[in-house]
């Protein structure tokens, strides 16, 4: 098997091509044939220790995988060798092989292509969870999106729409914005890379002016740093603001803005709901796959890149310059 390896802290350039034995699945594992990851923020936090999880080096990065099951450990039932499967494995999926656990995986359509599925579970999921379970987003709400044109944003913007919400897409630059726009947002809003207090101010202005008077029901906060104040000021009465991350930096809230709005601060930690809540992560991702067949959904994957290349598309995902979804193919 080949794999690219993180072997010291550092940047996407610190991966390193290697080919190694495969591995075989020992008891309670599966062996994938990966033939797709995706590319997520969480994978260029992890090469620099920066991630909650710290996996003991050398170690393959990308946590979001598609492939064929290869192989199946003793003890496995409910697979066999020959499944197509998409697995949220944590690391490892930047890789031709990757070793998970079965509840770690879901089986695909027959027509859901191999990179789609790499790119499906984990911004879609996460995006369901925060709309559905967190914020119980309903038809006719405002949605507002922070960091709309990346992939859980773009999903975000979807699965809005589907849920039958009016959403605003808030991005940093005119293409991010057109994008979006052709993703279904209802309306854009462009924001600075750099906010001082007066910046806050303007953005929170623009804000209410695409939200209207009665403001935003939902805001769905994938960027954090001095973007989220602003957004909480945009609520409407009893609205919800999710956390869902931050890229910029975490935010410092002004608490009274909390009580004169009546509202929300939602944490939204997707990955550790799937392990609390199987039942309702297996709902969630049946829900989500019925909405792919309907065309409601589709991954919106700009950039595909081999395994060779993978540093390229993790230094796209580092310099925030993604839309929608990267994929790292392996064939």
């Amino acid at each position: 098997m080949k794999a690219m390896f993180s072997t010291a802290v550092g940047g996407p350039d610190s991966l390193e091509l290697t080919e190694l034995d495969t591995p075989q699945p020992g008891t309670g594992e599966v062996l994938v044939r990966t033939r797709a990851s995706g590319v997520n923020f969480p994978d260029v936090l992890m090469l620099r220790d920066l991630y909650q999880f710290k996996p003991p080096r050398p170690f393959a990065p990308g946590g979001e995988i598609a492939g064929e099951i290869a192989a199946v450990g003793a003890g496995v039932t409910g697979f066999a060798a020959g499944d197509r499967v998409l697995g949220l494995t944590g690391h490892g999926g930047f890789a031709t092989h990757t070793l998970a656990g079965p509840d770690r995986l879901v089986r695909i359509p027959d027509e859901m292509p191999f990179e789609d599925a790499a790119c499906f579970i984990f911004t879609y999921g996460t995006s369901y969870y925060a709309l559905k379970d967190r914020a119980q987003l309903k038809p006719g709400e405002t949605l507002l999106i922070l960091g709309a044109a990346g992939g859980v944003g773009s999903a975000a913007i979807e699965l809005g729409k589907a849920m039958g919400a009016r959403v605003i897409a808030a991005v940093s630059s005119s293409d991010k914005a057109a994008f979006c726009s052709d993703c279904g947002a209802d309306a854009t809003v462009i924001y600075d890379r750099e906010l001082d207090k007066d910046g806050q101010k303007a953005f929170s202005q623009q804000i209410k002016e695409a939200a209207g008077p009665h403001g935003c029901d939902v805001v769905y906060d994938a960027v954090g740093g001095a973007y989220a104040e602003p957004a909480v000021r945009a609520l409407a009465w009893q609205g919800r603001f999710l956390v869902v991350g931050f890229p910029a930096g975490i935010p410092k809230l002004p608490l009274n803005l909390v009580l004169l709005k009546g509202c929300q601060i939602v944490g939204v930690f997707w990955g550790d709901a799937t392990r609390r809540d199987p039942e309702g992560h297996a709902r969630n991702v049946a829900e989500l796959f019925d909405m792919y067949k309907k065309g409601q959904i589709k991954p919106r994957i700009s950039a595909s890149f081999p395994l060779a290349q993978a540093a390229e598309a993790l230094t796209l995902m580092q310099d925030r310059k993604v839309l929608g979804k990267v994929v790292v193919t392996t064939d």
